[in-house]
């Protein structure tokens, strides 16, 4: 029995895809390349611009925070880990990695979390 779903899955190609998502989705948000967000901080309504730049800033560490998955699992891919659970050191399911390229544990260990 396979484990593949997809036999043209191939998880570089998938998350590299994803990385190039993330840093466009951060630069249209106005916090690429160190940048914190474009606000003018001279807008008639203060409480209108300090409540979007909080929803910004709040999508932005999101965003961040997949981007470091992302570029964990390429950095996994470039060492020969990718795919090992970091608990226990089995085989991640390939239908879980299809699912969730970033995982990085299996589904026995996910679960006791």
């Amino acid at each position: 029995m396979s484990l593949h779903s997809d036999p043209s899955f191939d998880p570089r190609a998938v998350l590299e895809r994803e990385q190039h998502e993330l840093i466009t989705q951060l630069s249209e948000l106005g916090f690429g390349g160190g940048a914190t967000g474009n606000y003018d901080p001279n807008f008639a309504d203060s409480s209108q611009v300090t409540a979007e730049k909080g929803e910004s800033e709040a999508l932005a560490e999101s965003l961040s925070s997949a981007l470091g998955d992302v570029q964990a699992a390429l950095a996994r891919l470039d060492l020969g880990t990718y795919g090992k659970c970091e608990r226990c050191g089995e085989q991640i399911a390939e239908v879980r990695l299809e699912a969730v390229p970033t995982a990085r544990l299996c589904m026995s260990c996910a679960s006791r979390r």
